[in-house]
């Protein structure tokens, strides 16, 4: 350990340490600068004995009592079962024991699967997007809605996380997940923009096309009115009533937001990906595909562990309830799919959506064990299911292959 006293020059110390030979210096010189600093040091000795005084006081002025008993001094250490996903009264700071290991092992894997825009080489779309006949004219428009609405979804999505359900859960594993989900909305919303600034689109148009085009003004105000209550400062659950509203929340971002919204944009840039167009655009989406489908299976899971510890609340008109909200969303998708796809493209049209829609509106529905509402809707995109469930990779434009583990070249056949 450092000594700081043989760091301190007194008298006696420099008395005894050898001198060396002074350098030559002007006579007068030394004697002012000499001055000068023993001056400055004598100045610095009072202002540090000031400090010191007021940190003193403010030490002492400090109300240590109340800060222990906020901390709880001496409470029992916390048991898996008083853990609870909502209105847990067991300490939010203590991460262990895990009661819920799926919601660990979910952080773990979005960890693992750390990507950055930046990696994704985007020169051939730049290239097919400012030649005057690279993409056709239905092509182009749904780049463009697709960027406009991602653009501002995921920020939607992020300020759900941030000012509604990380205080309202009262799990230390399901918050980590969520705020490793928090950070991938923003790389999301980095993506969107790095897109649109890569290809030169005018920025202010796509940015603020949830505020001027219909079909993506919808959705946009259909998620956000299902933040507006949960925000509030004041709004805490406990009661059925408040309790319910959380899960409303819940079910409305994670199953058709992020479950149903987010579909038919991604299945038809991932489709313009298959026919090499746009890959780089497509390589984005193919990450942010992947995690948003581990968001969603977090949803669910956190859904269902709700209903388990709070069957009250799963009442047959609360049942009901969900459903039509989830239909509701199933019809807004509908409506953008038809906006964005006048005419057949890409191997798809409207009607082959509106199927995958009701496909994917049934697959909603099971998941969180409500009844299917479309009998013997099939998935027309089985290659959606491909492009999520894929773990290792050949990019078709290089030959890197990769577990895809922070970044990656993707494969679209």
């Amino acid at each position: 350990m450092l000594n700081w006293d043989e760091f301190h020059e007194d008298e006696t110390t420099v008395a005894e340490q050898p001198k060396p030979a002074p350098a030559p210096q002007p006579a007068a010189e030394p004697q002012a600068d000499n001055a000068a600093v023993a001056e400055s040091h004598g100045n610095y000795q009072a202002a540090e004995g000031e400090r010191l005084a007021r940190a003193r006081r403010s030490l002492e002025e400090l109300d240590v009592a109340a800060g222990l008993e906020e901390l709880e001094m001496g409470a029992a250490r916390i048991e898996v079962d008083d853990k609870q996903m909502i209105n847990a009264r067991a300490d939010l700071n203590q991460l262990v024991p895990f009661k819920y290991e799926w919601a660990w092992q979910k952080y773990l894997d979005g960890s693992a699967n750390h990507w950055m825009p930046q990696e994704v080489n985007m020169n051939a779309d730049i290239a097919l997007w400012k030649s005057a006949e690279g993409l056709t004219a239905d092509e182009r428009r749904i780049v463009e809605r697709s960027l406009g609405y991602f653009s501002t979804a995921d920020s939607l999505v992020a300020n759900n996380l941030v000012l509604a359900l990380y205080r309202l859960i009262t799990n230390p594993e399901c918050r980590q997940y969520l705020l490793r989900q928090a950070f991938e909305e923003a790389i999301h919303t980095h993506a969107y923009q790095y897109c649109v600034e890569s290809l030169g689109m005018d920025e202010g148009e796509v940015f603020n096309m949830y505020r001027e085009v219909p079909s993506v003004a919808a959705k946009s105000a259909w998620s956000l009115k299902h933040t507006q209550s949960l925000a509030r400062p004041d709004f805490n659950t406990g009661t059925t009533e408040t309790d319910q509203e959380l899960l409303r929340n819940l079910i409305a971002f994670y199953c058709v937001t992020e479950g149903i919204f987010f579909y038919c944009g991604f299945s038809q840039i991932l489709s313009m990906g298959r026919r090499n167009k746009m890959t780089g655009v497509a390589e984005q989406f193919q990450y942010i595909l992947r995690d948003e489908s581990m968001h969603l299976n977090f949803g669910v899971d956190m859904i269902n562990q709700i209903k388990i510890e709070n069957p009250h609340l799963w009442t047959a008109e609360f049942q009901d309830e969900v459903t039509q909200m989830i239909l509701q969303g199933t019809e807004l998708e509908i409506a953008y799919a038809r906006d964005t796809m006048p005419r057949g493209v890409l191997g798809m049209n409207a009607a082959i959506m509106e199927e995958y829609l009701h496909f994917i509106c049934n697959r909603r529905l099971a998941q969180i064990g409500l009844k299917e509402q479309f009998p013997g809707a099939q998935n027309p995109f089985p290659w959606m299911s491909e492009i999520i469930d894929l773990r290792k990779e050949k990019n078709f434009f290089e030959t890197r292959v990769t577990e895809y583990q922070v970044g990656g070249a993707l494969n679209w056949d």
